[in-house]
């Protein structure tokens, strides 16, 4: 509904034209209609907890007694997270409660990474993802540079897989793509709530945390459709390149371009598994080649039309590495 259409229902249905407004979750956001008493929630366990206390604050904004109904399968059916949450906003239903819900809502989807209640300052300027953001590069320095004795591996053991040698090689892969790639409107209808669901699986780092992360998806709103499946393969793929030295990929027109790391002073450059990804580039000559644009070092793959391939790509070129090692080292 455009904008003008939607203040025009909204005054209506304060108006009391109508008893019943049929709506979407846009109704959490602050709408204030002392005259409504009663809230049905469809399908109350796909909601988040946050949402579910939202939604049950639209009723009961007067001295009328209001009703929340919460609409969703037996419990029996439904995952326990799914039982917890709708347990939370059952039990917390008293003025003041919110607090109660969102120490609920911390136990039940976890604490995240956080750096301290209280901050100011820089943080406040760039943002906090953008503030983490550095300080994880920060941290990577110090281990590698003022700290370097501390955290370096004994030089006598075999080198490290691939996915040790992401701290210490490449940071966060950025990704340009033309591909359909998302959380659709139509899976997720709350524009807020995809917001969450973005920044949570920017943080995930872990294959565990990844499945986790489904799980709930699935839970929530359904089985996956393919742009959200693509999404949560863009994640694996950050993790393959990254741990192949790439840290930018461009996906586009069936093409894939992956730079590696930018600093030529990189120890990247002197290690074996750069060696590797030469060679097997050497290999592989009729679909891919390296190139060289001033300091930046680029890998071309023709013929990469997914997430998918490109994840299969990376998976291939670092088990080639890992094969070498094990030659080397028994040799």
């Amino acid at each position: 509904m455009e904008g003008a259409e939607v203040e025009n229902v909204m005054f209506d249905f304060i108006r009391g034209d109508y008893d019943v407004l049929l709506a979407t979750t846009i109704i959490e956001s602050g709408l204030d209609i002392p005259n409504a008493n009663t809230i049905f929630i469809n399908d109350a366990h796909t909601f988040g907890l946050s949402e579910l206390h939202q939604l049950r604050g639209r009723v009961g904004r007067s001295n009328k007694k209001a009703f929340c109904y919460l609409l969703s399968p037996a419990f029996s059916t439904l995952t326990h997270e799914a039982r917890r949450r709708l347990k939370a906003i059952e039990e917390n239903y008293e003025l003041g409660s919110g607090f109660n819900i969102a120490l609920q809502d911390l136990d039940i989807r976890g604490a995240g990474n956080l750096l301290g209640g209280e901050q100011s300052g820089f943080i406040a300027d760039v943002g906090y993802e953008t503030y983490q953001k550095i300080l994880d590069e920060a941290v990577s320095e110090l281990k590698e540079e003022e700290f370097g004795d501390i955290f370096r591996k004994d030089k006598m053991k075999p080198e490290p897989d691939a996915s040790a040698e992401v701290k210490q090689y490449a940071g966060d892969v950025t990704v340009d793509t033309d591909l359909e790639i998302m959380f659709p409107d139509e899976y997720v209808s709350s524009i807020p709530e995809r917001v969450r669901l973005y920044k949570e699986l920017n943080e995930i780092r872990d294959d565990a945390a990844l499945a986790a992360f489904a799980t709930r998806l699935r839970d929530r709103f359904g089985p996956m459709p393919a742009p959200a499946m693509a999404l949560l393969d863009l994640v694996r793929l950050k993790w393959v390149a990254s741990a192949t030295g790439i840290e930018k990929i461009i996906l586009k027109n069936d093409t894939l371009v992956a730079n590696f790391v930018n600093d030529p002073s990189s120890q990247f450059y002197r290690s074996s598994l750069f060696v590797s990804v030469m060679n097997y580039v050497n290999r592989k000559q009729s679909h891919m080649s390296v190139k060289q644009n001033n300091t930046r070092l680029s890998l071309t793959v023709r013929e990469i039309t997914s997430v998918a391939q490109a994840i299969a790509l990376f998976d291939k070129i670092r088990s080639f590495h890992t094969q070498n090692q094990s030659s080397a080292t028994r040799s």
